[in-house]
């Protein structure tokens, strides 16, 4: 089985940065692809973006593209997302999950129920 266990979260003013870590453990060989997903109080669940285990293939969300950057670094089992330019509405609890085989543009549309997710880390922005 694989764990994921979300950090980096925190409170920073509108225009701030963050970095969210997502650390994997157990049978991380099995990951193929992961992604970072949000929830806002009161919304759904939605798609942030995703990374392949090579990086070499990734997929963002329009309301995050030019901000946002997903990498990972398979040595320490890690993926990342780098946050610039935050706005309030990037506020929500960010979750990050994997899973063993697709695309990273997959990851966006479809949810299964053998993915793996993390607990979560809350991002706060304020105005």
């Amino acid at each position: 089985q694989v764990q994921l266990v979300e950090s980096g979260g925190g409170l920073v003013q509108a225009g701030g940065s963050l970095r969210l870590s997502c650390a994997a453990s157990g049978r991380t060989s099995s990951i193929s692809v992961m992604g970072w997903y949000r929830q806002a109080p009161g919304k759904d669940r939605e798609f942030v973006a995703a990374i392949t285990l090579n990086g070499d293939s990734t997929y963002y969300t329009n309301s995050v593209k030019g901000r946002f950057t997903i990498s990972r670094d398979n040595a320490r089992a890690t993926m990342y997302l780098q946050m610039t330019s935050l706005k309030p509405d990037d506020t929500a609890l960010y979750y990050c999950a994997a899973r063993d085989w697709g695309t990273a543009q997959k990851m966006a549309t479809t949810l299964r129920s053998d993915d793996i997710w993390g607990q979560g880390t809350q991002v706060t922005i304020s105005s």
